[in-house]
């Protein structure tokens, strides 16, 4: 449940805390990730964070090489309710990748499924707002393979969300 609309913060503020609380225990890539590339792999993660915050959607989309050919990957942002798009992790690509075709759909948070409550709880510390997760449904779910996914968007069983 998101807090009352007197007590959000602002977008600024989201991000700022976002990026102060990201770290290798909240990537979907671990060994990919690095101080120097602080969003890689935090996008589903901050997605579920900003939603729970704001209300909306998320939408997903598979991530295309600097060439458009399919990668393993999937990158996930939200849609506000005003119909703002808002993705804060976009800049880990670095080497000129874009993105397929979206989807509104829940991301499957892979590796330690309480990546996303730990960046919560570091994000709610820094905000001073209560940010309350549900547990996520799909977490034990294929990200491909299910039937009320679309087997295009999103990674593959050896890809990340980035």
């Amino acid at each position: 449940m998101a807090p009352p609309t007197d007590q959000l913060p602002t977008l600024a503020d989201v991000e700022q805390a976002l990026r102060a609380s990201w770290s290798l225990e909240t990537s979907d890539d671990p060994d990919g990730w690095s101080p120097e590339n602080p969003a890689l792999g935090q996008c589903a993660v901050s997605a579920l964070v900003v939603r729970a915050l704001f209300g909306g959607d998320i939408v997903i989309a598979t991530v295309l090489d600097r060439d458009g050919e399919r990668t393993p990957d999937g990158h996930a942002w939200n849609v506000l309710p005003s119909g703002e798009q808002v993705d804060f992790s976009f800049d880990q690509f670095l080497d000129g990748e874009g993105l397929g075709p979206e989807i509104v759909t829940e991301p499957v948070i892979d590796g330690d499924p309480q990546r996303a409550h730990l960046l919560a709880e570091r994000v709610s510390r820094i905000l001073g707002v209560p940010i309350d997760l549900p547990p996520n449904p799909l977490a034990a779910q294929d990200a491909v393979g299910d039937a009320g996914t679309d087997a295009d968007v999103g990674p593959s069983p050896e890809g990340h969300w980035r």
